[in-house]
């Protein structure tokens, strides 16, 4: 395997590197290691600083939210909890424009998410013997919005729609506090959360909303109680997605949703100017930003490279991209051909993949793991972020090998109901006394025969 920096020109401030797997045969576990990561003891880091969070929350309540949104967020604070008149103002003083875009956002969200529930299912065993499977919502939710270095008020409509259309009753959401806003959230936020009818608001930012949504936080003088609840869900930095996976067990979560990535498959057929600008719409989100781009074609990765650097210097928050860009984490992978690319793909398991190559809907289906597929030269990632319909709170850091997109599922429980008579219980009884006794629990075995009156 070769990684080089070079390819570009001397004065490049795109520093987009290589990683060279052409000519080589490589295990799942070598794909892993190969493609681009983010490096260092991050996640380490980050798990000291978030576990000290999440104790500070659930020993001090309102006063540790309190000193860390000094702390961190740079205001002073009370209580968290936003003024339903702060909520009715923001939607009252929302660009017209901006308020026309969200609502088609919600509305295309909510036609997917309404045809995603699943059916609840009887099945019948024998006479008398039914088994059954219902869908039950979660009484109550947390959902997260970042803040930081933009706003996400479409992230607002991706964490409330799905949980609308499951059907739960409790919605949280928390956003951080903005010093320039008198230490609310920003109020495009706010906006959205009234459009959607969400008024329980909370200006509570980082791993410490997700301590306080997971363990909930006493009342005080400050403010009535945040009560716990039973699924936390959103997107967020490195911190947020540390402090899911601590609280994970004492609340349901969504996935590890944490700094967005982006893959792009591609092929010679692919037009450079557009595989740039996919990978600088997701390096502007952040400076630990994953932007990678697959391919067999060394020529398209040459025009690529100089693509990227053209149009990162044009972009208005160059700086960010470009350091995105030029971090180990983003880079070009090229490969021998097609099938090299696909198991290339697998073994990253994007948050956002892109497929740009001649029939892209077939290499599309052949694909195991990603969060969200985009499939040609006019489904970008951002339109996923906002107008596709989809959702846009998807894992990352090859979690999308094993877990799924926000949906509606994540806020549903599948509960089984077993119904049977006394006659297909004793069409049965015999294997069970049978099993029990191979298990050595022959108490399971009586359990059943002392309904008919005769020991096993």
């Amino acid at each position: 395997m070769t990684i080089s920096p070079d390819a570009v020109p001397a004065a490049s401030a795109v520093n987009f590197r290589t990683v060279d797997l052409r000519g080589q045969a490589l295990s799942l576990a070598g794909l892993r290691a190969a493609v681009p990561r983010a490096q260092g003891s991050t996640v380490a880091d980050a798990e000291d600083k978030v576990t000290a969070i999440i104790s500070a929350v659930r020993q001090s309540g309102f006063a540790a939210l309190s000193e860390l949104a000094g702390r961190f967020d740079g205001v002073e604070q009370q209580h968290p909890r936003v003024p339903a008149a702060a909520l009715r103002t923001a939607l009252e003083q929302l660009d017209p424009a901006v308020r026309r875009a969200l609502e088609e956002s919600i509305g295309r969200a909510r036609k997917f998410a309404d045809a995603q529930r699943p059916r609840n299912v009887d099945v019948e065993l024998g006479d008398g013997a039914v088994v059954s499977q219902n869908w039950v919502p979660v009484a109550r939710v947390g959902l997260y919005v970042p803040g930081g270095l933009a706003v996400y008020p479409s992230s607002v409509v991706m964490n409330v729609v799905p949980a609308l259309a499951a059907g739960v009753d409790s919605i949280a959401l928390a956003s951080p506090p903005q010093k320039e806003f008198g230490g609310l959230p920003h109020p495009t936020i706010l906006a959205a959360a009234e459009l959607l009818g969400i008024t329980e608001v909370y200006a509570i930012g980082g791993a410490q909303a997700i301590a306080a949504f997971a363990y909930g936080v006493e009342g005080s003088e400050a403010g009535p109680a945040l009560e716990p609840v039973d699924v936390v869900t959103g997107p967020g930095n490195i911190f947020v997605a540390t402090a899911k996976r601590l609280v994970k067990g004492v609340v349901g979560i969504d996935s590890e949703a944490g700094t967005t990535e982006i893959a792009i498959l591609a092929d010679a057929t692919a037009k450079p100017a557009l595989v740039a600008a996919d990978l600088i719409s997701q390096a502007e989100h952040d400076p630990k930003a994953a932007s990678v781009l697959i391919t067999d074609s060394a020529d398209l990765a040459a025009a690529v490279r100089v693509e990227l650097d053209r149009q990162a210097a044009a972009t208005r928050h160059s700086a960010r991209v470009q350091e995105a860009l030029s971090g180990p984490q983003s880079g070009v992978v090229l490969v021998d051909g097609l099938e090299q690319g696909i198991a290339a793909c697998d073994a990253y398991a994007a948050e956002h993949l892109e497929i740009m190559t001649a029939d892209a809907p077939a290499v599309a289906a052949r694909i195991r793991n990603a969060g969200a597929i985009f499939v040609g030269d006019y489904s970008p990632v951002s339109l996923g972020d906002y107008c596709a319909g989809s959702n846009h709170v998807l894992p990352t850091s090859g979690t999308a090998a094993f877990s799924s997109g926000l949906n509606v599922t994540t806020f549903l429980r599948a509960i089984q109901v077993v119904n049977y008579t006394r006659e297909a219980l004793q069409e049965v009884g015999g294997h069970i006394v049978s099993l029990s006794r191979a298990e050595d629990l022959p108490a399971h075995g009586d359990a059943v025969t002392v309904r008919f009156g005769a020991p096993s």
